[in-house]
């Protein structure tokens, strides 16, 4: 199941503020900026700094 885009375009990184990815496959949002995501739990956002786990960044090495 997927999360609701509007709650997808409000949701922010807590630790850069900034925008997150929802990668449905993989059940997770990533800050790609930062290099991790953030798990979602039955529908739910796990977005607790200490939570966060290392994400490989899809844009290295592309110009």
């Amino acid at each position: 199941m997927s999360l609701d885009p509007r709650l997808l375009e409000i949701l922010a990184c807590p630790q850069d503020k900034g925008p997150l990815v929802y990668r449905e496959a993989e059940n997770v949002l990533v800050n790609e900026r930062k290099g991790i995501a953030y798990r979602i739990d039955e529908n739910v956002p796990v977005l607790l700094a200490d939570e966060a786990m290392e994400w490989p960044n899809d844009s290295q090495g592309e110009n």
